[in-house]
């Protein structure tokens, strides 16, 4: 028996892709239309509610937000304000001498140590003097020959008539001549020993005992540091604002709290081309003589002094495009909120500033919380001190 296959065709089946439709498109459109509009709107309400005018003297604000912020506030007060103009300066010895030889000579011994403080006139070093011993004792001779011959004819010629007028004056000549020789040996003589100029410490020495000396040549360095000047240069756009006489307080890194009290001694009259600066020196009283030549001294000078000004921390004044203000404290309708208060600025100093118009004694200033508030933010004052500040320290 033979089987027989039959082909039965396949129909091809078609694939079948799903489609799903959104069927929230409408409704996720009017949603996001509804979120802008509902910003828009909270927007528009803030720019309305935001001040045209931040100056003081509005007695409402209108409140922006129902949150309310806990910030600081301090009360303003008239106090005093110091500002200075801060440079660094070096220290320098009030006098600072090279004591140098007069004459010729072999140094043949100090007098004085190294470090000895030592009084004005007093003896430092001798140099060997033999040659100009000898050199005076050889003049001395000599004016006493020509003193004797004019006197005989002084005689001669004022008494007895002897000889000529010529004769005698050059006997006077003569005898002048040899006694300045010997005056002059004598000083030569006395220049052999070395002293001191002035008042001071025995600083350096630049010959030993030994060495040989000329004339003009260092021998040793005095310095006299019972006061001592501090020397500094001042931008030159601080010209008009120093003067002789101003006060200055000086500090040293080596002396932490301490300050030192004086006046400007000296006021350049030329500019530093290079560092654009004009020098100012400072006389400073050293009587311990703690405070030594080449060290470095901070110096406030004091530029302006101002009494019952009110001054406020710097870092609160806001900056704007045409401005500044200052966010205070103030009731409206029957709330603490926080109203923006342009402001106009005087001199500052370190942390402080001087406000020259837009606030008023009594009012609260945000000290702490200012950036979290905007004008019309309900506000919760945390304190009440008062804005007493001290000076800065000098």
């Amino acid at each position: 028996m033979k089987l027989t296959t039959t082909k039965v065709p396949v129909k091809p089946v078609k694939e079948r892709t799903l489609k799903f439709r959104p069927v929230f498109t409408g409704l996720g459109t009017i949603l996001i239309q509804l979120g802008v509009a509902l910003l828009f709107a909270q927007s528009c309400s803030k720019i309305d509610s935001s001040p045209d005018d931040l100056s003081a003297g509005e007695s409402s604000v209108p409140t922006t937000s129902a949150r309310v912020v806990n910030v600081r506030a301090a009360q303003v007060q008239r106090s005093e304000f110091v500002d200075f103009i801060h440079i660094t300066s070096t220290v320098e010895a009030y006098q600072d001498v090279t004591v140098s030889a007069e004459e010729s000579g072999v140094i043949k011994e100090y007098f004085v140590d190294k470090g000895e403080v030592l009084r004005r006139g007093q003896a430092i070093a001798k140099l060997k003097d033999d040659v100009l011993v000898t050199q005076l004792a050889e003049a001395q001779a000599a004016a006493d020959l020509a003193r004797e011959q004019f006197k005989r004819q002084k005689v001669l010629w004022q008494r007895d008539n002897i000889g000529s007028e010529l004769a005698y004056l050059q006997a006077k000549s003569s005898a002048d001549a040899t006694n300045a020789r010997v005056n002059l040996l004598k000083i030569r003589l006395s220049n052999t020993t070395v002293k001191a100029p002035i008042n001071g410490i025995f600083e350096e020495k630049f010959l030993e005992t030994g060495e040989m000396a000329t004339p003009g040549q260092p021998i040793i360095r005095l310095i006299n540091t019972d006061q001592v000047r501090i020397t500094g240069g001042v931008p030159e756009r601080y010209a008009l604002f120093v003067h002789p006489g101003d006060s200055a307080w000086i500090t040293f890194d080596f002396l932490p709290g301490q300050k030192y009290a004086g006046s400007i001694h000296f006021v350049g009259s030329a500019v530093d081309h290079s560092s654009r600066t004009f020098s100012v020196e400072i006389v400073l009283d050293n009587p311990h003589r703690s405070i030594k030549p080449q060290m470095v001294a901070g110096v406030n000078l004091v530029r302006e002094h101002l009494n019952n000004v009110i001054t406020v921390p710097r870092q609160i004044v806001m900056r704007l495009e045409d401005g500044f203000q200052i966010y205070v404290a103030q009731e409206s309708q029957g709330k603490l909120v926080a109203a923006a208060r342009r402001v106009q600025l005087g001199p500052n100093y370190k942390n402080r500033v001087v406000i020259q118009d837009g606030l008023d004694v009594g009012e609260l200033i945000i000290t702490l919380g200012y950036q979290q508030v905007d004008h019309g933010t309900p506000v919760r004052v945390l304190n009440a001190s008062s804005l007493a500040f001290a000076p800065e320290e000098k």
